[in-house]
C-alpha cells in the first residue's frame, strides 16, 4: 500500500472541472499538499494507508469558493450605510468613514474578521482591493487562505498615500516582497476610470506588462459612471481601456452592469475577465450584468460578494442563488444561469479570471488540495436528487462543516483552526464603540 497524508471518504465529491462530474462514494487521496486522485473509496482503502482519513458520509466535497471581487475589511463599515445609490452611498458615507478610521490596524481587524467568515462559509481565495496591502497579507498568512491583493492605484490621497507616485511605488515594494509567496499574489487595482486619470492607467498597464500582473478594475458599474465619461472624454470606459490596450485577458472587470453592443464587440474580440456581483449591484441599484450573453461570447465571468458595507455579506452560497435566479429572470429562460454554470462562476471560473485554474478551482488529481465539506444531511437540504442543484438553490452556509486549503484544515466541523473566534468578536465591538461615535 502507498503511503500518502490523508484520505478523505465523501459520499459526493463535486469536482468542478470542465466536464464537472459528480462521484458519489468516492475519495482524495492527498500527498505533499496535492489531490494524488480521486477514486472510489473501496479501492481507495486498499491502495493507500493513510496518516489520517477523514469519512464525510453524508457530505459533499468540493472545491472552495473563489470569491473573485472583495473589499476585505470593509466589513468593519457592515450595515453602516444601506439603502443608497451608488454615489451618495461612496461620497456621502463610505468615503468620508474611510477617510476618518482607515489604518493599518482598522484593515488587519477588519481582514481577519472578513476571513473568518468566507472560511465559514467555505471560500478558500480571495481577490481584494483596498488600502494597507500588508496588513491584508498578514491577515491571510494567519488565515491559512490564498489571497489575491489588489495593489490599489488611485488619484485620491488617503491614510495610506499621498499621491499616485507613492500608490505606484508601494505597489512595486509589496509585489517585490511577495512575488515568492505560495499563497499571496499581488495583483494591479487601478479604482476606476473616474478614479484614475488616462495618464495613470497607462502607467498600471505598463507595470502590469512589466511584471506580468493580472489588473483589476471597477468597470462601468453605474450609468452614472457611463454618463460622466462621456460628458468628459466623450467614450465610455471600456472604450477608454481599450484605446491603450489594456482590455485582455489579464483584465478583470468588476460589475459590468452597463454594456451596449459596442462594448459586446470589444468584449468578444479581447476576452477579459469579468466579476459578477449581483447582490451588491441590486443593493445599489446599479445594474445587471448580462451574464448569459457574456458566457455565449466565450467570456469568462466569476463571481465575488464585493464588499459587506454594500452586500451585506461574503457569503458565496448567497451569491450563487441570486446570480441562478437573476439570471433566469433577466433573460426571460429557466435555463440560463443553470446551477453547474454558477458553481463554476464560483469556482473555477474564479482560478481561471485570477490565473490560478493549474493550482486550484477544482478537484483533479495534481491540483492543490483545495476543498471544502458540505453536511447534506440536514432539514434544509434532504432529500438529495441532485447534490450541484440542492448546494445552489437550498444550501444555507452553516452547513459547511470542513474548509482545506493547501493540505491545512482552516475549519473542522465548524470550529475555526487558525484564527480565535472570541477574540474577533471582541476587536469587532471595539471598532463598532469607535466608529458608532
Amino acid at each position: 500500500m502507498e503511503k500518502i497524508d490523508y484520505l478523505i471518504h465523501a459520499k459526493w465529491v463535486i469536482t468542478c472541472e470542465e466536464n464537472n462530474r459528480v462521484l458519489e462514494n468516492h475519495s482524495l487521496a492527498i500527498k505533499d499538499k496535492k489531490i494524488l486522485a480521486i477514486l472510489p473509496t473501496p479501492d481507495a482503502q486498499q491502495k493507500y494507508q493513510a496518516d489520517r482519513e477523514e469519512n464525510y458520509t453524508s457530505h459533499a466535497v468540493m472545491p472552495g469558493f473563489i470569491n473573485s471581487h472583495t473589499h476585505l475589511s470593509m466589513n468593519l463599515f457592515r450595515g453602516l450605510a444601506d439603502d443608497l445609490e451608488l454615489m451618495d452611498w461612496l461620497n456621502n458615507h463610505i468615503w468620508p468613514a474611510e477617510g476618518k478610521w482607515v489604518s493599518q490596524e482598522m484593515v488587519y481587524d477588519g481582514s481577519l474578521l472578513a476571513m473568518a467568515e468566507m472560511i465559514r462559509c467555505g471560500t478558500i481565495c480571495f481577490n481584494d482591493m483596498y488600502f494597507f496591502l500588508d496588513a491584508t497579507a498578514q491577515a491571510a498568512e494567519l488565515a491559512g487562505m490564498r489571497a489575491h491583493i489588489g495593489m490599489t492605484i488611485i488619484d485620491v490621497p488617503t491614510a495610506y498615500a499621498k499621491t499616485t507616485d507613492e500608490y505606484f511605488a508601494k505597489a512595486i515594494e509589496f509585489y517585490q516582497r511577495y512575488k515568492q509567496n505560495e499563497r499571496i499574489t499581488a495583483t494591479l487595482a487601478p479604482h476606476s476610470t473616474y478614479t484614475v486619470s488616462i495618464e495613470n492607467l497607462e502607467r498600471v498597464k505598463k507595470l502590469a506588462d512589466e511584471y506580468k500582473l493580472k489588473t483589476n478594475i471597477h468597470l462601468q458599474e453605474a450609468p452614472s459612471e457611463i454618463e460622466q465619461s462621456m460628458a468628459k472624454y466623450g467614450k465610455r470606459p471600456l472604450q477608454r481601456l481599450h484605446d491603450i490596450g489594456m482590455v485582455s485577458p489579464d483584465l478583470i472587470a468588476i460589475h459590468m452592469t452597463q454594456i451596449n453592443d459596442d462594448d459586446f464587440e470589444i468584449l468578444q474580440k479581447t476576452k477579459p475577465n469579468i466579476v459578477h456581483c449581483p447582490e451588491s449591484n441590486m443593493k445599489l441599484v446599479s445594474g445587471l450584468c448580462p451574464v448569459d450573453k457574456l458566457t455565449k461570447l466565450g467570456i469568462n465571468v466569476a463571481l465575488g460578494t464585493d464588499g459587506a458595507a454594500s452586500n451585506n455579506d461574503l457569503d458565496m452560497f448567497g451569491e450563487m442563488r441570486t446570480a441562478a435566479f437573476l439570471g433566469k429572470v433577466v433573460t426571460n429562460d429557466p435555463k440560463a444561469a443553470s446551477a453547474a454554470e454558477v458553481l463554476k462562476m464560483a469556482t473555477l471560473n474564479g482560478a481561471k479570471a485570477l490565473g490560478i485554474d493549474h493550482i486550484t478551482g477544482s478537484l483533479e488529481a495534481g491540483k492543490a488540495a483545495d476543498f471544502i465539506a458540505i453536511d447534506m444531511n440536514c432539514i434544509e437540504t434532504q432529500p438529495v436528487y441532485h447534490p450541484v442543484s440542492q448546494i445552489v438553490y437550498a444550501t444555507p452556509r452553516n452547513q459547511v462543516t470542513d474548509v482545506w486549503v493547501n493540505g491545512k484544515q482552516l475549519l473542522k466541523n465548524r470550529k475555526l483552526m487558525t484564527l480565535d473566534e472570541k477574540e474577533l468578536l471582541e476587536k469587532a465591538q471595539v471598532w463598532r464603540k469607535k466608529i458608532k461615535n
